[in-house]
């Protein structure tokens, strides 16, 4: 029996490596892209036969629409697109920000997601099949000031998962995205031991308090791609341990 090909993009770090992981483990063969080729090669190479590993910027259609095709012909059907690929971003003041950066972080988030989303598309739509899961974030649905450029982003991948799963749903193929809440990945873990970022303090503003793994974050992505919600598309999963259903102050948290 044929493995299903799953496409994700950032694959190589955090929440996307977690992501290929799990999905390694439920029988697909893995196309992990990532800026960083190399390493995407390696971990692809420590998941097994089958998985192949590809340097990609999102932000390039050209390259987007060869690595789609070569994923195509030298794997075989892309069934799952991932579209996990971002950046960080200026946690300034909006009267701060610059321009530049603002437009890269859009870049990389918004248009590299709907490049994917439109290369995979046109080979899923003749197939009559296919899913694709969106990273969005909590920072698209609650005010993080100084994150201007982050929130814009993902509220616009929540939006544009509603209008291609809309477009799409009655051609076979479902579009939904994730909305994580804080995760401890590598870098969340470097920050807060950088005295960048107050891990305690984010853990007790979180009602589940504490931080999301990234397989927490993977297979809340894999119920979205599963036959399991076949019924399901144009929705935001939040995945936030409460943190976006907190209505009142911290303190009634506190149950000691």
């Amino acid at each position: 029996m044929n493995r299903p090909v799953a496409l994700v993009t950032g694959a190589a770090r955090g929440i996307g490596l977690a992501t290929c992981r799990e999905l390694a483990e439920r029988g697909y063969r893995l196309a992990l892209a990532d800026l960083d080729g190399a390493l995407a090669q390696s971990e692809a190479q420590a998941l097994g036969d089958g998985h192949v590993g590809y340097a990609l910027d999102v932000t390039s259609q050209a390259q987007v629409s060869q690595t789609v095709a070569q994923i195509e012909q030298a794997q075989g059907p892309i069934a799952l697109l991932v579209n996990n690929a971002g950046i960080g971003d200026q946690a300034v003041s909006t009267l701060e920000q610059k321009a530049e950066p603002f437009s890269q972080l859009l870049d990389v988030h918004l248009r590299g997601a709907f490049l994917l989303s439109q290369a995979c598309a046109r080979y899923m739509l003749g197939r009559g099949r296919g899913a694709i899961v969106n990273l969005s974030s909590i920072a698209a649905f609650g005010g993080i000031p100084g994150r201007n450029a982050y929130a814009a982003a993902k509220a616009g991948i929540s939006g544009m998962t509603r209008s291609m799963a809309c477009e799409w749903a009655r051609q076979g193929v479902r579009v939904n995205a994730v909305a994580p809440g804080y995760v401890e990945t590598d870098l969340v873990r470097r920050l807060a031991e950088e005295g960048a970022l107050n891990q305690s303090a984010l853990e007790q503003r979180t009602p589940l308090g504490r931080l999301a793994q990234p397989q927490e974050i993977a297979k809340a992505i894999l119920f979205l791609a599963s036959s399991d919600a076949s019924y399901i598309t144009g929705t935001t999963l939040e995945v936030d341990g409460g943190w976006l259903a907190l209505g009142a102050p911290e303190a009634v948290l506190n149950t000691d």
